[in-house]
């Protein structure tokens, strides 16, 4: 019995140790693959066989079936091994499940913009926005791409949420220019505020002096608000 406690205790830490170890997951026995299975899964997509890369993502969705990570890489297998059509069923169910998983919010970002799908391009646009591993210059790629859409629905979206919470306003403020336009962020400031988004002063007068050095008639619109907001 000790000897079986043992086995299963080396099984599990073994697992455990292979989520910062990559070179240990194709150790750990069978039976205690849950972290090693995601790692081998996702090596097995890099790999040369779309069968062998099905087989891994399905026994990962056997073995961790709630994470968004698992569906979204049974998504990526689905894919290699020819099957599209489930493999986007797979991308949706993952975006769904897991809103801080920034490729399975990405790739449903990429998906509404090119359906031109404004107001869901934008809910995982700020998605994206708040997670601080979500690449700056990916951002200002998919900002360019939701704001070149037609009409103003994907711009609407985005400041309705913006003017939803302080928690998304403070965000905003923080990041958009490293990753919008200085004019859009402006709009965008604009138009949260007369939604009733109510911004912090000190942070409103820091992104005015910031925006004045690139686009004076950006900084103005922005003025506009502090004055209201901040007199």
């Amino acid at each position: 019995m000790l000897a079986v406690f043992a086995l299963v205790t080396v099984g599990l830490q073994m697992d455990r140790q292979s989520a910062s170890t990559a070179q240990l997951a194709a150790l750990v026995p069978q039976p205690f693959r849950h972290t090693a299975q995601a790692r081998i899964a996702a090596a097995s997509i890099q790999g040369a066989s779309p069968e062998q890369a099905l087989e891994e993502a399905q026994r990962l969705i056997v073995r961790r079936p709630m994470p968004a990570q698992s569906i979204r890489l049974l998504a990526l297998a689905q894919n290699k091994a020819g099957a599209p059509g489930e493999g986007l069923i797979s991308i949706q169910l993952a975006a769904r499940r897991g809103w801080r998983d920034v490729a399975a919010q990405e790739a449903m970002a990429r998906l509404a913009l090119s359906a031109g799908d404004g107001p869901e391009a934008a809910r995982r646009y700020m998605a994206l926005f708040v997670r601080p591993e979500s690449n700056d210059e990916t951002m200002r790629q998919l900002s360019e791409a939701l704001f070149a859409l037609p009409g103003e629905e994907a711009q609407d979206a985005l400041a309705a949420i913006i003017a939803d919470s302080e928690r998304w306003n403070v965000s905003f403020l923080r990041r958009g220019l490293q990753v919008m336009s200085a004019r859009r962020f402006a709009a965008l400031i604009e138009e949260s505020a007369s939604l009733g988004a109510r911004h912090e002063c000190a942070a409103l007068m820091n992104v005015t002096q910031r925006v004045a050095r690139e686009d004076p008639a950006a900084a103005e619109r922005i003025r506009r608000v502090l004055d209201r907001q901040c007199p």
